[in-house]
């Protein structure tokens, strides 16, 4: 599996990059805007990210942003349904209103901080990503 970790904080790029690591090959990027350059660039090396994980407050773009941005270049791509990345939304940002705005959108799932990794497992497994 090909993974993408956007967190600009350091504690928990390290904490999810070593759980993230077992499922596959991780890029990790510090921003919204390098996620989202991180993204274009595998699409056009024809390795897509199957699994991108976003924290939603992060500098230059936020997760939003970064989520809207990588869901309109899938739309101009004609990329959609099953081909699409999954995205999870990480952040401790648990308001519904954040919740709903990222389900609208466009994210995959929705994701609580402090992550719970037997949570976060399942729903990998629910994602049919490992």
């Amino acid at each position: 599996m090909k993974i993408l970790l956007a967190e600009d904080d350091f504690a928990s790029r390290k904490f999810m990059t070593n759980y993230l690591e077992k499922y596959g090959d991780c890029d990790i990027t510090v921003d919204g805007e390098e996620a989202v350059d991180a993204f274009l660039m595998a699409l056009e090396d024809g390795e897509p990210y199957d699994l991108i994980c976003l924290d939603v407050m992060m500098p230059v773009l936020d997760g939003y942003q970064a989520l809207k941005a990588i869901r309109d270049i899938e739309k101009e791509r004609g990329i959609q349904g099953k081909d699409s990345a999954k995205i999870i939304m990480t952040t401790a940002l648990n308001e519904e209103r954040n919740v709903k705005k990222a389900f609208e959108m466009g994210c995959t799932v929705y994701s609580g901080k402090p992550i719970d990794l037997e949570k976060f497992e399942m729903i990998l497994k629910k994602l049919e990503l490992i």
